[in-house]
């Protein structure tokens, strides 16, 4: 992993809620989770969520992929 790559994503993962959510993105890889069941699982407002997964996926830690009209995010 390129060192500027490997930095951002550990900037990324330092806060707690974003390491909260990719720690339960790992739990349930390779199948995606959609965001309102984590919203549930960790008690954060979806407007929060979002800023996260926005990082999360940024910093290529995580994807989303659209089923319908469904997101489902999962560890990249």
């Amino acid at each position: 992993m390129e060192q500027r790559v490997a930095s951002q994503a550990f900037a990324t993962l330092g806060h707690p809620d974003r390491l909260a959510v990719f720690r339960l993105l790992m739990r349930f890889a390779p199948r995606g989770v959609r965001p309102t069941e984590i919203c549930e699982a960790l008690g954060l407002k979806p407007n929060t969520l979002s800023h996260h997964l926005a990082d999360l996926t940024s910093a290529g830690l995580a994807q989303v992929e659209r089923q319908g009209r469904s997101l489902f995010y999962s560890v990249d």
